[in-house]
C-alpha cells in the first residue's frame, strides 16, 4: 500500500486542469497553479527569502512560500517548459480567452505578450507516432476527433464519441486519452487497447511509473476526488487513493530534491500530495486491503447466485420428477436470435418499434408497439441490450436471456430504394485488387441487408437526408460509389479501406453540386478580402483625420478659441462614431470571412478523406497551393483527379 510522503495546504483554490511544474531558475522545480481573480501562483519552497518582488509578482500575504502572478484575465490554461536551448530555466506560459503571455519567472519580466484567437481544439501533446523518430502533434477537439499531424499534414485521425478534454504521451507510440462523459483510454497509433467509462469526470490524466516496473501507468485525477493508476496494456486498477476534493491536476517532479521523481497530486481546495514509486517489496501489489476486500465481497456475491441458480435448477428437477411434466424447464439448446430492420415512416405507418418472437415448436408470437404505449423517447446508440424474460404457464421461476447487438455504422440506409428519387450526379470511383466476396462481406458488416445477399452491387435509399446511395464493382475490381452526399462518400471509402486493409489508395471523384456550393464560397472569400482592405484603409484615414483633430482642438483650447474647440470635439465625437461603426463593420466581415476559410478547409478535407494514405497527403497538399497561388480551377481539378495538374 503506497501512502504519500509529503502533504501540503496551500490556502489558494485551484482552477481544474490548470496545473503544471517547472523550474524556472533551471534548478529548482515550482508548483504553478491558477487561481482565482486572474491570478496565478508559483509555490517555492526552496529559496525562501531570496526572491524579490517587482513587476506581475507580489508575495502571497497568506504563504511566504507563495508568490502570485496577476494576469487581469481568467485564464484558461498554463504549462511551463524550454522555450529555445539557450534559456537556462523554463519559461512559464499562461493562456486566456484571447492573449498568450510568456512570463519568465526568475527575472519577473514578459518574453511576449501574443492575442490570439480560439477555436476548437481542447488539448494538445507531442507523440512519436509514427516511430520514424520524429514527434507528430496530436490534436484533441470539440468535434469528437483525435487527429495527428506532420507538420501541416494530417497523418491520422480517430473518432471517439465526445468531446476530447485530455491527452498525454506515455511511452513510443502509446498515448492515453480522457473525454467529457467520463471516459478515459489508451491508443497505440489508431488501435485502441482499452478503455472504461465512469459516472466521474476525468480532470487530468498523466503518464507515471507508479509500480516500479519500467512500464509507465495511467494515472487519472477524477472530479470526485480520487486517484487511480492503470496498466497501460489491460486498464487494470493497481492503485487507488482519494482526495477531499475533487482533482485539480496530476504532474511530476523532483520537489524533495533528492535526486527521485514524485506524482504530485493537488485538488481544487489547494490540497497536494506526492507520491514515490513503489518499492521493490511492493511492486506489483500496491492495492490496499480495502480494495482487496471489495473484490472478495464481488466473489462474495458471485458465488451466491451461482448458488442460488443451482438450487433453482434442483428444485425443477424434483417437480419434473414428481408430476412427470417438465414445469418451467426449456430446451437446453434454447437460444435467442435477433434480426435488425429498418424502413422509412409514412403517412400511414408511424415510426414504431416492431418485436416478433418465434419458438421451437413453430409457433410465432407479434408484438405491435404504437406510440400510445411507447411514450418513452431514447436515443438509438451504436449498441443496445435486450433481455428477454421467458416463462412457463403457472411457473414460478423465470429464464432470462441476454444478449447484445451493435448496430451496423450504415445502418441508416435501406437496400429497398426509393424508384422515385432523381439519380444521385456526384459519385467517386477507384480500383482495389480484392475479390468480390470480400467486399460483400464489408456490405453485411456495414449495412442492415436481408440474408443471400451476395453481389457487391447494391443501392439504397436514405432514411435521413434522403437521396440514393449506389454501390457497384465492375469485373475488374473498380468501384463506383454515387452519392450527393460527400462525407458519405468519404466515410465508405475510409471504412472499405479499413476493412480491406488498404495503406494507398487514389480515387477520382465528382460531386457537381457541392464543388457549385464551394466555387461560391470562395468568391464570397475574394469578396470578403476586398471588402476587409478597403475597411482597413478607411479606418486609416480616420485615424489621421482623428489626429488632425485633436491637434487643432488642442491649440484652439491653448489659444482660447472655445467655439472653435468645441467644433472640433464635435467632429471628433462624430469621427470616433463612425470609427466605432465601421469596426462594427469589420469584425462582422472578419467573422464572416473565417467561416467561410473554415468551409474551404472542409473541402479540402473532404476531398482527402476520398483517398487514403500518400494519395490523401498528396491531395490535401496540392489543393493547399493551389489556395495559396489562388488558382482555383486547379483546386478543382485536384479535388477530382486526386493528383496536381501538370506544368507545362
Amino acid at each position: 500500500m503506497l501512502v504519500p510522503i509529503f502533504t501540503l495546504k496551500l490556502n489558494h483554490k485551484i482552477n481544474p486542469r490548470m496545473v503544471t511544474i517547472g523550474k524556472f531558475d533551471g534548478v529548482h522545480p515550482c508548483l504553478t497553479a491558477a487561481t482565482q481573480a486572474g491570478k496565478v501562483f508559483i509555490h517555492n519552497p526552496h529559496t525562501r527569502g531570496q526572491r524579490p518582488v517587482a513587476h506581475r509578482l507580489s508575495q502571497s500575504t497568506q504563504d511566504s512560500d507563495i508568490s502570485l502572478l496577476n494576469i487581469n484575465q481568467a485564464v484558461t490554461c498554463l504549462t511551463a517548459g524550454l522555450l529555445g536551448p539557450n534559456t537556462t530555466g523554463d519559461t512559464l506560459l499562461v493562456g486566456s480567452q484571447t492573449n498568450l503571455l510568456a512570463y519568465d519567472v526568475h527575472d519577473n519580466a514578459d518574453i511576449f505578450y501574443r492575442e490570439v484567437t480560439g477555436d476548437n481544439v481542447r488539448s494538445l501533446v507531442l507523440c512519436d507516432f509514427t516511430g520514424d523518430g520524429k514527434n507528430e502533434l496530436l490534436v484533441g477537439s470539440e468535434d469528437f476527433d483525435i487527429r495527428v499531424f506532420k507538420e501541416d499534414e494530417l497523418v491520422s485521425e480517430m473518432t471517439e464519441n465526445e468531446t476530447v478534454t485530455s491527452l498525454c504521451h506515455m511511452h513510443g507510440s502509446r498515448f492515453g486519452y480522457a473525454l467529457a462523459n467520463g471516459t478515459v483510454g489508451v491508443y497505440d497509433r489508431t488501435a485502441r487497447y482499452w478503455r472504461i467509462k465512469s459516472k466521474n469526470h476525468a480532470m487530468s490524466i498523466h503518464a507515471f511509473d507508479l509500480n516500479a516496473d519500467g512500464v509507465v501507468e495511467l494515472i487519472t485525477g477524477w472530479s470526485n476526488g480520487k486517484i487511480d493508476a492503470r496498466s497501460d496494456r489491460t486498464g487494470e486498477v493497481i492503485f487507488k487513493d482519494n482526495l477531499s476534493a475533487s482533482v485539480a491536476g496530476v504532474v511530476e517532479g523532483d520537489y524533495r530534491l533528492d535526486g527521485q521523481q514524485q506524482l504530485i497530486c493537488t485538488s481544487v481546495e489547494g490540497e497536494v500530495r506526492g507520491y514515490l514509486p513503489a518499492s521493490k517489496d511492493l511492486k506489483g501489489n500496491l492495492m490496499d486491503s480495502s480494495a482487496e476486500q471489495d473484490l472478495i465481497r464481488e466473489l462474495s456475491q458471485r458465488r451466491q447466485n451461482l448458488l442460488l441458480e443451482l438450487r433453482n435448477y434442483e428444485e425443477n428437477a424434483k417437480v419434473c420428477l414428481i408430476s412427470n411434466f417438465g414445469m418451467g424447464v426449456i430446451p437446453a439448446n434454447t437460444q435467442l436470435q435477433t434480426a435488425l430492420s429498418v424502413r422509412p415512416a409514412s403517412e400511414v405507418q408511424k415510426a414504431h418499434v416492431e418485436l416478433s418472437i418465434s419458438t421451437p415448436n413453430g409457433r410465432l408470437y407479434y408484438a405491435h408497439f404504437f406510440s400510445q404505449v411507447c411514450i418513452c423517447f431514447i436515443k438509438i446508440l451504436f449498441f443496445f441490450h435486450l433481455t428477454f424474460t421467458y416463462f412457463v404457464y403457472s411457473s414460478t421461476q423465470f429464464h432470462v436471456f441476454e444478449i447484445t447487438r451493435q448496430l451496423p455504422r450504415f445502418s441508416m440506409y435501406d437496400i429497398t430504394a426509393d424508384s422515385s428519387a432523381a439519380p444521385p450526379t456526384g459519385w467517386v470511383t477507384f480500383s482495389i485488387n480484392d475479390r468480390p466476396q470480400r467486399v460483400v462481406m464489408w456490405l453485411n458488416q456495414n449495412f442492415l441487408l436481408p440474408e443471400g445477399v451476395d453481389s457487391p452491387d447494391a443501392t439504397f435509399n436514405s432514411l435521413r437526408g434522403g437521396g440514393l446511395l449506389s454501390i457497384s464493382m465492375a469485373s475488374n475490381g473498380q468501384i463506383t460509389l454515387r452519392t450527393d452526399d460527400i462525407d458519405l462518400a468519404g466515410d465508405l471509402v475510409q471504412s472499405l479501406a479499413t476493412f480491406l486493409a488498404i495503406e494507398d489508395l487514389s480515387a477520382e471523384a465528382d460531386f457537381p453540386r457541392y464543388f457549385e456550393e464551394l466555387r461560391t464560397t470562395l468568391t464570397e472569400v475574394d469578396e470578403f478580402h476586398s471588402v476587409h482592405q478597403k475597411l482597413t484603409a478607411a479606418m486609416a484615414d480616420h485615424s489621421n483625420y482623428i489626429r488632425n483633430m485633436l491637434v487643432q482642438a488642442e491649440d484652439a483650447r491653448l489659444m482660447g478659441d472655445i467655439t472653435t474647440m468645441k467644433k472640433r470635439y464635435r467632429e471628433l465625437y462624430d469621427l470616433n462614431r463612425d470609427l466605432i461603426n465601421e469596426y462594427k463593420i469589420r469584425s462582422n466581415n472578419h467573422n464572416a470571412l473565417l467561416v467561410c476559410l473554415k468551409s474551404v478547409n472542409q473541402a479540402i478535407q473532404r476531398a482527402g478523406r476520398l483517398r487514403v494514405g500518400k494519395p490523401k497527403n498528396q491531395v490535401i497538399s496540392a489543393c493547399r497551393d493551389a489556395i495559396k497561388s489562388n488558382n482555383v480551377n486547379a483546386l478543382f481539378r485536384i479535388m477530382r483527379a486526386g493528383t496536381a495538374p501538370s506544368r507545362g
